[in-house]
């Protein structure tokens, strides 16, 4: 199995900026492995972090489920203070979450998992042009070799 290590990602901005989601725990339950990592920007209380989620289950029927979640939330703008002179602390207006998820049959193998997966990621990417599939990483443990975090 893999050790929990931080995770590095761009983000889809005009100028990219680069994302390091730290470890937050791991935990198991039966037949689920769970593994949590969140964004440490001091300047955001904890539940403002963007956050990243694994879980890996085996069904039972023996499919192994997969599934990575984003979410990204969204802080209120705070504009004004009320007469007295106090202004609110911002708080999360809302959270866009986004899911991958995927069930590999236990007579399937790493290569038409990558080969799956792969092509959902270039399709999310609108890439058209021959790309390499990334063989390592969080994702590619856990969907394509079903390995996940410790």
């Amino acid at each position: 199995m893999a050790n929990i290590a931080n995770l590095v990602a761009f983000d889809g901005a005009p100028t990219p900026v680069s994302h390091t989601f730290v470890p937050v725990d791991v935990s198991r339950a039966k037949n689920k492995v769970m593994a949590n990592w969140r964004e440490q920007i001091a300047s955001l209380p904890v539940y403002a972090q963007i956050r990243v989620s694994s879980v890996s289950e085996v069904l039972p029927s023996g499919i192994v489920k997969s599934e990575v979640k984003v979410v990204v939330p969204v802080m209120e703008a705070i504009n004004a203070q009320n007469a007295a002179g106090y202004t609110a602390a911002p708080k999360v207006a809302y959270e866009d979450t986004y899911i991958l998820t995927s069930f590999a049959h236990p007579r399937s193998n790493i290569t038409g998992r990558r080969l799956a997966r792969q092509i959902l990621i270039n399709l999310a990417g609108n890439v058209t042009t021959t790309v390499a599939a990334a063989t390592a990483g969080m994702v590619p443990d856990l969907c394509d070799m079903l390995v996940s975090p410790t």
